[in-house]
């Protein structure tokens, strides 16, 4: 069996190649070398603690060791300084495990700059000089973007809020015919291991801002209780995603289009808005994604929804046209409102993505609104900060539709909200 921490230096190792997500990598490895509970939680922290603070970490590594390193040694020293100085494990654990992770001829070396980051942890963390997109591990591009948008303290607060671990939160599902929800859900004999369960907050951010907690939302205390969980009684969801299916309000009888819907938990909200999903069509780019999420919404006592594939890039097929009272389209956007969950985006994304995903985001609107009913509404939705995807994409569409009416937007900002970020606009089209 594997240790937890040299399957760490692994996923590390391959992320970097750019082939696949650090969520993937966590899960195969943990599969692959059959890791206890406790063990795939130690691996999950570590492997996102250094995501996390990649830069702050190199930033350590560049004060203790002066001169090159391999990559693999720096990933292996990224990892024993993410226990030593994030995670705060034992010195003594931080510092032999990660010396048994290097090669014979590296050791010295890795034990070395080991030792010295334990004995000066005061001096490591004065970060006096030390700018914010290294203390906080976020791209130049993106902070600069972040600090025009929304000012230095703003976004300073972001870019903490995305370095904490994300609170798992789970929707209520009433069509399961489970009396409840309580407000707060502990662990139970059955349950499946919670992944951010070790703490990863290494030094003092700013706490983000307390979250009130919007009716039919439970807080996961602990591990997931995995009963709930396979009867369908809860859909593991961020409180943000509520905006959206709130602004479409499905009502009883209607014909409902969830256009990227995979893996389903807006067509599980919208369900239980309509008392069902026998009006409501789910499609989704990505044939492979299906199986899941009919998956999912069997399971979430929604299986009677119709599914299909499409590709919103392309226009919708005949027998769609006119055909529904509300569509939601939560399009593929830069996921710049999840990075605390989505720890890879940030190291992924670039600026030339956002335009990119513009084109598309309005290709897709374009493609949707022929299948609205003369009346009907439609809910454009992201999980982005970014105005350019947000705002002025609506404004720009207006601009070119007049037949269209902007009834209510949302922006939730992690920052200001203590959710993950989210934009909907309702529009409604004329009769």
């Amino acid at each position: 069996m594997k240790s937890p921490r040299r399957a760490a230096v692994s996923i590390l190792r391959a992320w970097s190649k750019g082939h696949a997500y650090a969520e993937n990598l966590i899960e195969r490895h943990a599969s692959r070398n059959d890791l206890s509970s406790a063990d795939r939680a130690l691996l999950n922290a570590i492997t996102l603690g250094v995501l996390r603070n990649l830069r702050l970490l190199d930033h350590w590594i560049a004060q203790l060791r002066k001169g090159k390193l391999d990559d693999e040694t720096r990933d292996i020293l990224r990892v024993g300084l993410c226990q030593l100085l994030i995670l705060e494990l034992p010195d003594h654990a931080a510092v032999f495990e990660t010396v048994e992770l290097g090669k014979s001829g590296a050791r010295g070396l890795i034990n070395a700059v080991m030792r010295r980051a334990a004995s000066s942890k005061k001096k490591l963390f004065d970060f006096d000089g030390v700018p914010p997109e290294v203390i906080y591990s976020h791209p130049d591009w993106l902070y600069k973007r972040w600090k025009k948008a929304f000012g230095k303290e703003e976004a300073i607060a972001l870019m903490g809020f995305n370095n904490e671990p994300a609170p798992v939160y789970a929707r209520w599902n009433p069509l399961a015919g489970i009396e409840g929800p309580p407000s707060t859900l502990t662990a139970s004999s059955d349950a499946e291991p919670r992944p951010d369960s070790i703490d990863e907050d290494g030094f003092e951010v700013e706490s983000s801002p307390a979250l009130e907690l919007p009716p039919g939302f439970i807080k996961i205390e602990g591990p997931i209780p995995g009963e709930l969980l396979a009867k369908g009684a809860i859909y593991i969801q961020d409180t943000a995603t509520r905006h959206s299916v709130e602004l479409l309000a499905p009502q009883v009888g209607e014909q409902v289009l969830d256009a990227c819907a995979a893996p389903g938990g807006k067509a599980f909200l919208i369900a239980t808005a309509l008392g069902g999903a026998a009006t409501l069509t789910c499609t989704d780019s990505n044939e492979k994604r299906l199986p899941r999420l009919q998956q999912n919404l069997e399971r979430l006592h929604c299986g009677e929804a119709k599914i299909e594939v499409h590709d919103w890039a392309t226009p919708a097929p005949e027998k769609w046209l006119g055909a529904f009272d509300a569509i939601l389209l939560d399009v593929p956007c830069s996921n710049t409102g999840v990075f605390r969950r989505r720890v890879d985006v940030r190291w992924r994304l670039r600026p030339e993505d956002l335009r990119d995903l513009r084109v598309l985001q309005r290709k897709i609107i374009e493609n949707a609104l022929p299948c609205l009913k003369p009346g009907g509404r439609l809910v454009y939705s992201t999980c982005s900060v970014e105005k350019e995807e947000n705002q002025e994409l609506i404004a720009a569409l207006l601009e070119e539709h007049p037949e269209l009416k902007l009834e209510e937007e949302r922006q939730a900002l992690p920052q200001r909200d203590g959710s993950d970020g989210a934009y909907a606009a309702l529009l409604r089209l004329s009769a």
